[in-house]
């Protein structure tokens, strides 16, 4: 028995084959150039997002949907080469806070560019900045609330 795809389906799926497409690119583009990955990349962003650039795991892990042991695992590497550093919370010996250390924001202003960079190249199949990707961009803030 043949079941016909919805267009809901053939959205979601088509949603899930450019995040594939896209993904690719920006891992082989950031790989490339500034030898990380699209993962590490967007640990960084939220870092660099944070207040004072620091973070909770669990606060990360919300960020990048990853759990926190996740995200503790992610950032081992990433400590090692002095890019994302430690603090002990003063009130919760427990609690460890990632910052990103100065070499870490150098890295993501570059990243930032790369990501920018390919991007744009990309995003020249988009239309034109008009109604058209006011509704995209619009649509995609909303999916999943």
């Amino acid at each position: 028995m043949n079941n016909p795809i919805s267009s809901e389906q053939h959205l979601a799926l088509g949603f899930a084959a450019a995040w594939n497409r896209m993904e690719r690119r920006l891992d082989h583009s950031l790989g490339a150039i500034r030898g990380i990955s699209l993962a590490e990349y967007r640990l960084l962003r939220a870092l660099g997002d944070a207040p004072n650039s620091q973070a909770s795991r669990v606060d990360l892990a919300e960020a990048v949907g990853l759990t926190p042991s996740g995200v503790t695992r992610a950032l081992r590497p990433m400590e090692k080469l002095g890019i994302v550093s430690t603090l002990k919370s003063k009130r919760d010996a427990r609690l460890a806070i990632a910052a990103l250390t100065p070499a870490g924001r150098d890295l993501l202003g570059d990243a930032s560019g790369v990501v920018d960079d390919a991007m744009q190249a990309m995003a020249r199949r988009l239309p034109d900045d008009g109604p058209e990707l006011a509704e995209l961009l619009e649509f995609l803030d909303n999916i999943g609330r």
